[in-house]
């Protein structure tokens, strides 16, 4: 993804087990974690999680925003 942008994946392990995070940005200052899913065996594994839910994600969030704008 593109530097900036207003989401983002972070992976973390917790001794050996892997953690992919979907975060958001909200403001300047405040990230929030939109989706989680944890127990991967490896961070190839997160990583290819992560990877494809952000895009399903991304894309129901832009349906809905045309949908909300297409109401007004």
């Amino acid at each position: 993804m593109a530097a900036g942008s207003k989401y983002a994946i972070k992976i973390v392990q917790e001794d050996s087990i892997w953690t992919a995070d979907i975060t958001r940005r909200v403001s300047r200052k405040e990230v929030i974690v939109s989706k989680t899913k944890s127990g991967f065996a490896n961070e190839a594994e997160a990583q290819e999680w992560a990877e494809a839910e952000l895009k399903g994600f991304v894309e129901n969030q832009s349906k809905r925003n045309k949908l909300r704008n297409d109401k007004r």
